[in-house]
């Protein structure tokens, strides 16, 4: 298998456990890269991505950031707090401006939930979803999942704790949804 069974990634809900693996496997590959004294590679040359921030974000929009330059892609940043979304610009009027730059991916943060499922049935892009309100942070997840992995050799049959506020952490809902897989 060399492609994800969804066309983007919305939620751990919507992808399989095949999914998971080949992200998994292909994060391995990628690790051998970062401690290369070069941490380029071509992967995503001429591929265009856009970094839609709806709200603050430091380490996601920041590792998002680096991972696609990393991979030779091509980014164009957006920040809600200084553009047109301030004038009453839609969701998809944002996204479709940009996408008109012959934009390929839309990396995500949102505060609503269920902005990124929304954004998917109106746009002709591949959507990630980096955070949405207090409903999913699919990546994040699946970042957590692959320390405890890397760490652990396994995830199966282990017990995770998370602490904190997990009725309203996006972070806390996608981590139960995965190590439920």
């Amino acid at each position: 298998m060399t492609d994800l069974s969804v066309e983007h990634l919305l939620g751990i809900k919507q992808i399989t456990e095949e999914d998971i693996q080949l992200i998994f496997n292909t994060a391995d590959s990628f690790k051998e890269i970062i401690n290369r004294p070069i941490k380029k590679v071509p992967t995503l040359r001429d591929i265009t991505i856009a970094n839609l921030f709806f709200e603050n974000s430091t380490r996601t929009k920041l590792s998002f950031e680096l991972a696609e330059k990393r991979l030779s892609a091509d980014i164009v940043n957006f920040s809600a707090g200084s553009s047109s979304v301030k004038k009453g610009e839609t969701l998809i009027d944002t996204a479709n401006n940009i996408l008109s730059m012959k934009v390929d991916m839309i990396v995500m943060r949102h505060p609503y939930p269920g902005a990124h499922q929304f954004l998917s049935k109106h746009v002709d892009a591949k959507i990630i979803n980096a955070g949405d309100g207090t409903h999913e942070h699919p990546t994040q997840a699946l970042l957590d999942c692959y320390s405890v992995r890397e760490k652990f050799g396994d995830v199966a049959g282990k017990k995770v704790v998370i602490v904190g506020d997990v009725k309203h952490s996006r972070v806390a809902l996608s981590n139960i949804l995965l190590y439920k897989n």
